[in-house]
């Protein structure tokens, strides 16, 4: 056994050697610069694209069968793939995690979550045919009544964001979304 010290491996998320963290010329925050081209690497916030859908007067929920928040209720949503609008994205989820046929409609709302680097886009869709299911991700899917939605056990503050603003605007044809930061779990006690 040898008394030589290895480096930790190198992780696929970890900048090549020749990257520095520096604040590159006409810029004011410091980036993952290239030593050797100059090349800038911008880390910058995950979009998540959902929905709200509806069918007749029921809301889709689905429990997660993953961290984070494993167990929990939500609404399908995911982070947006490269080369995908938020309005397919937030399709393609709903087919992944509930095996919904949707089609969406106007943007509920946009919330930023600063502390975690994401923009949250959920938009209010309906489904094209009642049938659902649990994808890979979700435990269960179900079409909840507006009461019967289980409150204390939603996944994340997006989701009773999202909930409110589509009770809000259900009746409504045109609707301006809701844009707001959130910063942390409130306590969903007043619904």
């Amino acid at each position: 056994m040898s008394d030589v010290q290895r480096p930790p491996p190198r992780l696929p998320w970890d900048p090549p050697d020749n990257f520095k963290k520096r604040v590159p010329d006409g810029d004011n925050r410091e980036r993952l610069v290239c030593d050797d081209c100059q090349f800038i690497l911008y880390q910058n916030p995950k979009i998540v694209a959902g929905s709200v859908v509806t069918w007749e007067d029921r809301i889709l929920l689905a429990r997660r069968a993953i961290e984070p928040r494993k167990g929990y209720w939500t609404v399908p949503a995911g982070f947006l793939e490269e080369k995908e609008t938020v309005e397919d994205g937030a399709a393609r989820e709903a087919l992944e995690e509930a095996r919904a046929d949707i089609e969406v409609g106007g943007l509920l709302g946009v919330y930023s979550v600063p502390r975690i680097s994401q923009v949250q886009m959920v938009f209010r869709a309906r489904l094209r045919s009642p049938e659902v299911g649990a994808g890979e991700e979700s435990l269960e899917v179900r079409l909840a009544l507006w009461d019967e939605i289980p409150w204390r056990e939603l996944a994340f503050p997006s989701v009773v964001s999202a909930l409110r603003r589509f009770h809000a605007v259900r009746d409504l044809a045109d609707f301006a979304p809701e844009v707001t930061t959130l910063s942390g779990w409130a306590e969903p006690s007043s619904l």
